[in-house]
């Protein structure tokens, strides 16, 4: 089954081309099939480059997914095009307005980390948001700083800066192999990692019911299950595309930003040389068993969710 996206999204035609089944929401009408209503509040710069990784991995699976993009009512981003924006996302209020809910939803990073939470000029948005969530959404996935701000809002874990950036492909151990989430995971694998601060274990395991599924002896906790949320944090990069980390490394070194070379990233080390993709498979599997544990679990009437 495909993903619904309109037509004119960016992300339609990049998918197609990698043959990813995508389906305009006119021709998902006509199918007699309930889909799950995914959102994706989108906090990063680069929007589109945000939608297609996140469309790429949750419309692999046998579900037919409604897509829906959702900003933060007030921030005005610099990256994206506005007619973009006015295009294909609603804010918040307008979502919240609505009474709507959702079968999932994804809350992205955002490159704010060296700034406390209330620093955060939509910080109190995302606190209303996180909260609608427990009411209107069945389970909710927040990605690196989307998930440090969930955990920290629901349960007070700190955010600690780093001496230096996080930044490379590092080894990670499935620590709970019996989860739902990691079905078909190997017993290590390598994840993109891009950050300047981290959520410590011992911080983590000390809140009653949160459990650290995946991990890292060099990086620390990757993922981390919250079912009294109905919420899964992930605090490294498995969307990331081949390249991603190729494009923040020119970036800084174009900016004359201090930063290592990308560990584990590059062939020998070797940024003239083309990254490969290491972490593919194992972002598919973590995405669908996501998808496959709301749909099993989700209610039918959507109403009835939070409820």
């Amino acid at each position: 089954m495909p993903i619904t996206l309109p037509s004119t999204l960016p992300a339609f035609d990049v998918l197609s081309k990698e043959g990813v089944m995508v389906m305009t929401p006119d021709r998902a009408a006509h199918q007699d099939i309930r889909p799950l209503r995914i959102g994706l509040l989108n906090l990063m710069p680069k929007k589109i480059q945000t939608e297609n990784q996140f469309a790429r991995l949750i419309g692999s699976t046998p579900l037919q997914i409604d897509f829906q993009l959702i900003r933060m009512t007030d921030h005005e981003t610099r990256n994206t095009a506005a007619e973009h924006m006015a295009t294909f996302y609603r804010s918040f209020a307008e979502v919240e307005a609505t009474g709507e809910k959702f079968d999932g939803l994804i809350i992205t990073g955002a490159p704010i980390e060296h700034l406390d939470f209330t620093e955060v000029t939509y910080w109190d948005e995302l606190c209303r948001v996180m909260d609608w969530t427990q009411t209107h959404v069945h389970s909710t996935f927040g990605v690196c700083w989307g998930g440090m701000a969930m955990i920290n809002h629901f349960h007070g874990v700190p955010k600690h800066m780093l001496d230096h950036k996080a930044f490379g492909c590092f080894r990670h151990e499935n620590l709970v192999p019996a989860s739902p989430y990691l079905r078909g995971f190997s017993d290590d694998f390598v994840v993109p990692v891009s950050r300047w601060t981290e959520m410590r274990q011992d911080e983590i395991e000390a809140v009653p019911g949160l459990r650290v599924l995946l991990g890292s002896h060099e990086v620390g906790p990757c993922l981390v299950e919250d079912p009294g949320r109905r919420a899964l944090y992930v605090f490294n990069h498995f969307e990331y595309d081949s390249d991603t980390l190729k494009q923040e490394y020119d970036r800084d070194i174009a900016n004359g930003t201090p930063i290592n070379v990308p560990q584990n990233y590059y062939p020998d080390n070797d940024p003239a040389r083309p990254p490969v993709n290491r972490w593919r498979s194992h972002a598919h599997l973590l995405y669908g068993n996501w998808i496959n544990e709301i749909y099993q679990t989700t209610e039918f009437d959507l109403s009835r969710i939070g409820t």
